[in-house]
């Protein structure tokens, strides 16, 4: 990825065949020794393609794909909700899903890790 990431800075700032040179001198730039052979790929691979094209064939691709999370349709019977403790636990559970989202905002991984 951050050889990609690395072909796309480039292509961005003006370079539109960026060499296996530039994608190492931004890679070193951030301390990150770069592998040469994932290098070739990635410029072979894009070589001679238009980075706006590749990044609208993307997102067409990436509509496609199911994300999940279907909403959850309220039932047939309706009525009120339950009197009780039922809604301090959805309350509590609320907010332990609240706080283990906050300590895991970064989970440990740096963007170029």
């Amino acid at each position: 990825m951050r050889y990609v990431a690395a072909y796309c800075l480039a292509a961005l700032a003006g370079n539109t065949n960026p060499s296996q040179k530039d994608i190492e001198k931004i890679l070193s730039s951030v301390g990150i020794e770069a592998d040469s052979e994932k290098v070739k790929k990635v410029i072979d691979e894009l070589k001679g393609k238009k980075l706006e094209d590749l990044i609208a064939a993307g997102k067409e691709k990436l509509a496609s794909v199911p994300a999940g999370g279907a909403a959850v349709a309220p039932s047939a019977g309706g009525g009120a909700a339950p009197a009780g403790g039922a809604a301090p636990a959805e309350e509590a559970k609320k907010e332990e899903k609240a706080e283990s989202e906050e300590s895991d905002d970064d989970m440990g991984f740096g963007l170029f890790d």
